[in-house]
């Protein structure tokens, strides 16, 4: 069965839009019932949690409607960054979690992704499970045996206090200056929150949510506002969340910002030497820079590659036993603290390693030379295919020739927006720069 609303991170798209209207997400959540309910009478719990969309009270409302239609009982957390409800969710003996949000799109998108008992997200399978059901349509409960819904105050409380424990026994922020950049998002509370009770001076920004200025000029994807703010208060470093605080971008004492690849490096190198990598192996995505894969290679580590998607990265992590992986967008997967990506305890972890060394940030960040990358996005209109157009597949062909050895192509669908993804590497950037853009424009051609 081929998945027709489920991308590659749940179901996402524009709020009040098919299939992001209050009506799907009703039936979506009547069927998760069904897929997650037990025969236990009174048993069955679902907690559902949320960033700051504006249309966030409608999902969850409609969610609710149709989970509790189906005899699961709702917890409802509130705003909670998604690493949170992956936690919360075998912490609270629930059978599912629900995270409603979109994470770096702006608040406009918003989305619904869903978490096994176990607090990992679901799998393909599971997803085409839940998608069969809701074209069966609802089974409802007995009058008798409807769920019912109340508000959990101290989910966020919870999750600070299990990211705090992931530093080492002892371990203090005193004397250190950080600007964290919430996004307007999830982690507008509990970010500054936990960082300030571990003793460092903290100076916030994005953290004044309306929601309608989720990611907006801020955030992970936009971290310019915060690198300004490092430089002007001459802070230590910089913690750039996206607005549901799954990923992170570390920005330097100079402003210089390292991403997920540089992050995961140094966790890598860290741990290897401590013996605390598991098989020596770092699991990340094919948008990885090759710079990081010979990084590894040189220390005698592996970089094991999956499709895009932090939760494949997850399922490979699960599959050979391994304890670190990510992605270069800033999922930092640590699945001995964590289910799922969490920047808040990847900024943490960058935050104990320059505690321990006495090391600057610009000294840790940097870990390798990156391969010269291109990344261009070409937009395109729903229904439309450009990368079956032959001319653009021609074009392709004629790409992959001529980086031949030299370097690497991929281009992609996203699968969170209507986007075609072209990413090239290659030492020769005159060549990088004339394929990538040669590529982007035929693609945009046959998307128009």
């Amino acid at each position: 069965m081929t998945r027709k609303i489920f991308g590659t991170d749940g179901v996402r798209g524009t709020a009040n839009t098919y299939p992001m209207t209050a009506e799907t997400a009703l039936r979506l959540g009547a069927a998760a019932g069904r897929f997650f309910r037990r025969e236990a009478r009174g048993a069955n719990r679902v907690v559902i949690g949320k960033d700051t969309r504006l249309s966030g009270y409608m999902f969850e409302t409609a969610l609710t409607a149709g989970l509790t239609s189906t005899g699961m009982n709702v917890l409802l957390l509130g705003p909670v960054p998604t690493p949170a409800v992956g936690m919360l969710t075998p912490s609270m003996r629930a059978d599912a979690g629900v995270m409603i949000s979109a994470s770096h799109n702006p608040h406009e998108d918003n989305g619904i992704k869903f978490f096994g008992p176990d607090g990992f997200k679901l799998s393909d399978a599971d997803e085409e499970g839940i998608e069969r059901l809701l074209e069966e349509g609802v089974d409802p409960a007995r009058p008798a045996r409807i769920g019912r819904a109340r508000r959990i105050d101290d989910g966020r409380f919870r999750y600070a206090e299990r990211v705090k424990s992931t530093l080492p026994a002892g371990q203090r922020l005193d004397g250190m200056r950080v600007v964290i950049d919430c996004a307007n998002g999830a982690a507008h509370r509990v970010a500054p929150e936990v960082l300030w009770e571990l003793g460092a001076e903290v100076i916030a920004m994005g953290d004044d949510p309306n929601g309608v200025n989720i990611n907006l000029a801020c955030g992970s994807t936009k971290p310019e506002a915060a690198a300004r703010l490092v430089r002007e208060r001459r802070a230590d470093l910089g913690i750039c969340l996206d607005g549901d605080a799954d990923r992170v971008m570390i920005i330097d004492e100079t402003g210089e910002v390292a991403d997920g690849d540089q992050v995961m490096a140094l966790f890598a190198r860290d741990w290897a030497e401590a013996g605390r990598l598991a098989h020596g192996t770092l699991v990340a995505t094919v948008m990885s820079n090759l710079g990081l894969e010979r990084y590894l290679e040189g220390r005698g580590l592996t970089l094991h590659r999956t499709k895009v998607g932090d939760r494949y990265v997850v399922e490979e992590m699960r599959k050979g036993g391994f304890n670190l992986g990510g992605e270069q967008s800033g999922h930092i997967v640590m699945t001995d603290h964590a289910t799922t990506g969490d920047g808040l305890v990847a900024g943490l972890q960058f935050l104990a390693a320059m505690a321990a060394t006495g090391r600057r940030a610009s000294e840790l960040s940097r870990q390798f030379e990156r391969v010269p990358q291109r990344l261009h996005n070409v937009r395109y209109a729903p229904g439309r295919a450009p990368l079956e157009d032959a001319g653009v597949q021609a074009e392709i062909r004629t790409a992959e020739e001529r980086l031949g050895g030299v370097g690497r192509l991929l281009i992609r669908p996203s699968g969170t927006e209507p986007l075609i993804r072209v990413m090239a590497e290659c030492e020769d950037e005159a060549l990088l720069s004339e394929i990538v853009d040669g590529l982007a424009d035929r693609i945009a051609r046959a998307a128009a």
